[in-house]
């Protein structure tokens, strides 16, 4: 029987060329999970399955129990003066670099644990392992892992089971997007290689360049702990990876939500399978649809912040556009009805020059407000007669 692989942030850098790799060993299918398609078609025996991390559930791992690889390569970090690194991307990383790493794991661990062989990676990084200032929650996020898996495959050792985790913690790659570079599978294709290789060897940490570079950067944080962040500072102070911009994709969408029902909660759902940060905005009335709120618009406004798939609630504008220069989203979410509209015509025309994507939203058959406001209206004229 061929070997299944799961590859956990697949679809682009390392991820990308572990996935190919595998498919060159003869795996016989390599699943997929990332927030994006894979930015290469690599064949029939890549299956794909759309997962935003921030909101992982154990339970999207069952389908895929019969594997005996596992690598996860899913993270992110921004290289900035952590006086700019906002609440939301501390949250943000927090959750995709180590707690998602730990979950994954541990719904995993049985077979780890287990005597049959099981190939197991996880990207670290060098920040994990030195101070690494301007770079402060990344770091703080991998030593997190670091520390995690170096304890987890003593504990392996003393259970008795060969299986071991490999902790990959590399410095930069080239060929990958994380500092904003772009994918090249064949300046990646060797560290693959090497990865995969020390994981079958059932090795517990490689840090590629070790020799070249890395033996003196952890010899001289070792000896000097903090002139080394001093040094390390500098560096990144003067160098082109910093950046002022959050990393967050930031979705945007308005409704009156009157009535909140489960076609409102999907719509919901649905726009932060897309985005890192989703702002509602809730209109104080429905005036502009020619109809009369059922619910105040405080306690419409109060349900909508208390949705966990809202990161934001504010007062809607009267138009969507208006809304973006206050808030500089990154997606407009909305029904696909809207579509082919006047307001949505200029709205595409306004944003066709920017990075903005307007994502159309089809109907799902479910419970609607103006189904509920019929049963409603129904009930009070009998009420009346």
């Amino acid at each position: 029987m061929k070997q299944k692989a799961l590859v956990v942030g697949g679809s682009n850098g390392i991820g990308l060329a572990l996935a190919q790799e595998l498919l060159q060993r003869n795996y016989g299918t390599v699943y997929v999970i990332d927030k994006t398609a894979p930015a290469k078609h690599l064949g029939e025996n890549v299956v794909f399955f759309h997962c935003n991390l921030l909101h992982f559930e154990p339970s999207v791992l069952q389908q895929f129990a019969d594997i005996d690889t596992l690598i996860i390569t899913a993270g992110f970090g921004r290289v900035a003066d952590f006086s700019s690194i906002t609440d939301a991307e501390i949250v943000n990383s927090v959750t995709v670099n180590a707690e998602v790493v730990c979950r994954i794991i541990k719904f995993f661990y049985e077979k780890i644990q287990s005597t049959a062989n099981f190939h197991c990676a996880v990207m670290g990084s060098i920040a994990g392992l030195v101070s690494s200032p301007l770079f402060a929650v990344y770091g703080a996020t991998k030593s997190a892992v670091c520390k995690f898996i170096e304890s987890v495959n003593i504990e392996l050792e003393q259970h008795g089971t060969q299986n071991r985790i490999l902790n990959v913690s590399p410095g930069s790659i080239a060929g990958t997007r994380f500092n904003g570079g772009e994918n090249d599978l064949e300046k990646i294709k060797q560290l693959a290689q090497e990865i995969l290789e020390k994981m079958y060897a059932k090795q517990t940490l490689f840090i590629p360049q070790f020799e070249e570079i890395y033996e003196t950067v952890l010899r001289n944080y070792t000896e000097n702990p903090h002139e080394f962040g001093v040094q390390s500072y500098k560096y990144k102070q003067n160098s082109t990876r910093k950046s002022e911009k959050p990393q967050l994709k930031i979705g945007y969408l308005s409704g009156t939500f009157d009535l909140f029902h489960i076609g409102h909660l999907n719509l919901l759902r649905r726009a932060k399978e897309y985005c890192d940060y989703l702002v509602v905005g809730v209109h104080r009335d429905a005036l502009h649809k020619g109809k009369q709120a059922f619910i105040p618009f405080e306690e419409r406004f109060e349900i909508v912040k208390n949705i966990k798939y809202v990161d934001n609630v504010v007062a809607s504008h009267t138009e969507d556009i208006d809304a973006y220069a206050e808030i500089n989203y990154d997606f407009l979410f909305v029904g696909s009805d809207y579509k082919g509209s006047e307001r949505f015509n200029r709205y595409e025309e306004f944003f066709k020059h920017t990075d903005v994507k307007i994502i159309y939203f089809p109907y799902t058959q479910s419970t609607s407000s103006t189904q509920l406001r019929t049963v409603i209206d129904a009930k009070i004229d009998t009420l009346a007669q």
